[in-house]
């Protein structure tokens, strides 16, 4: 009674397992002890020890579910053959995502203007965490060395480099409302990594969907296509003295490749990646890390009664970068308090011109 099990990942649960033993019911046949459990904390196992660490996720050990047709896989990792036909251009630890697929075109377009959306991700993601339990308080705030007491500080989060490069075309038509894009998840990943800290196998699972976002009026064709690379991280620190607060950054460049726009309209397309990260089975962090394609164009004419007439048009296309989350309650397996059931991570928005044209004509 009272024990606390901390296990790696198994056959019979595949996200480890974290729990206090609540009952002990007797011996179940000749080799095991039947009990009942309750979610323990980690601060309770992991008592006044210190972890700081950060873990490169193996990408031939991730879980990869396609979830369209044409979604093509590759890996590199140190020591062992790379893997894909793209495995041999891949930084070691990455893993890509290759896709493309027709999206929905405007009723009553021509065929030429038939919509497409194709392009990458590669990621080389990694899972941070630290924990202090040097610093531990007891509910007052007085230090205390008990092993239930609330450590001083804990950190989980999600970094690493990313790399993309997309493409749309055509003249799209998402029939959705403002704001709320046509949602493509194109595949989904999973992974359990464990970080040792002395005895204990601290498991954190991390689970990725790769999906594709479109936003479109059908009256805009374009031709829009970029490069972008660069780092993200993303997660949740505590301190006695502040609480949770949330991290939230990123620094990435992008290459415009391609970009023309015909028609007056608007278009935007994003190739994201929806990230939680968290432990033993529970979500702690999650995250959406969307960089995006828009186009739009502005067309007006004016005619009088004198035979004069002109026409305008101005056209400009952009990339851009949202990256938004919250802290989960789930949060509280440290053994911190969390008086909220979830804290909003500071939202990033950054926009950046790719391409821009104007035209006029004037007769009479």
């Amino acid at each position: 009674m009272g024990d606390v099990i901390a296990t790696a990942p198994s056959p019979g649960e595949p996200d480890g397992v974290l729990a206090k033993v609540t009952q002990v019911l007797g011996r179940k046949g000749e080799h095991g002890t039947e009990v009942t459990m309750a979610p323990a904390a980690l601060n309770s196992v992991l008592g006044a020890d210190k972890a700081d660490g950060k873990v490169r996720v193996d990408p031939s050990a991730m879980k990869v579910e396609p979830l369209v047709k044409g979604v093509r896989l590759s890996w590199a990792k140190r020591g062992r053959p790379r893997v894909g036909p793209h495995g041999a251009k891949l930084p070691l630890g990455s893993l890509r995502l290759d896709v493309g697929t027709s999206v929905a075109t405007a009723k009553g377009a021509p065929a030429s203007a038939a919509a497409s959306a194709s392009g990458f991700v590669q990621l080389a993601p990694e899972i941070e965490f630290s924990y202090n339990g040097s610093g531990a308080r007891d509910k007052s705030g007085k230090g205390s060395a008990d092993a239930d007491a609330v450590p001083g500080g804990a950190y989980i989060g999600l970094s690493g480099d990313w790399a993309s490069q997309w493409e749309l075309k055509g003249q799209a038509a998402a029939a959705t409302e403002p704001g709320k894009p046509l949602r493509m998840p194109f595949a989904k990943l999973h992974a359990d990594p464990v970080i040792q800290v002395g005895p204990v196998p601290v498991v954190v699972n991390l689970d990725l969907t790769c999906y594709l976002a479109v936003e479109a009026d059908g009256r805009i064709s374009v031709d829009i296509r970029q490069d972008l690379k660069g780092d993200f991280r993303v997660g949740g620190s505590y301190s006695w003295s502040k609480g949770w607060t949330s991290v939230s950054r990123s620094d990435m460049t992008s290459t415009p490749v391609r970009a023309t726009v015909a028609a007056a309209g608007r278009t935007k397309a994003t190739l994201g990646a929806e990230a939680s990260v968290g432990l033993y089975g529970m979500a702690g962090v999650s995250a959406d890390i969307a960089p995006y394609l828009r186009g739009e164009a502005h067309a007006s004419a004016t005619a009088g009664t004198d035979g004069r007439a002109s026409a305008s048009a101005e056209w400009k296309a952009f990339g851009g970068l949202d990256l938004s989350g919250s802290l989960n309650a789930q949060l509280t397996v440290f053994g911190t308090p969390l008086f909220r059931k979830s804290i909003p991570l500071g939202a990033l928005h950054r926009e950046w011109k790719l391409s821009q044209g104007k035209l006029s004509t004037n007769t009479g």
